[in-house]
């Protein structure tokens, strides 16, 4: 329910946005290091709500580290594989 003079947000269809964060539409395949590259960079979105005690932040901080390790591995294994190929 809007109460008297607030103006509905306008959403837009390609991405969803918070103050601070956004999530970009569904977009094709991204290789595991461009996926690593924009892990790692949505990481350092959460580190200082993450000092200041934000329950949310630290765990979205958390996952992301997760996530982070996992491409990690995964990049290394695509580069073993590509390394043994040539």
């Amino acid at each position: 329910m809007a109460s008297g003079g607030q103006q509905p947000i306008p959403l837009q269809r390609d991405t969803a946005t918070l103050p601070q964060y956004s999530v970009p539409a569904p977009q094709l395949p991204q290789s595991k290091y461009s996926q690593l590259l924009a892990v790692i960079e949505e990481l350092g979105k959460d580190i200082r709500p993450t000092y200041t005690g934000n329950k949310m932040s630290t765990e979205r901080l958390k996952r992301s580290i997760i996530h982070a390790r996992i491409l990690v591995r995964e990049c290394l294994l695509e580069t073993e594989r590509s390394s043994r190929q040539n």
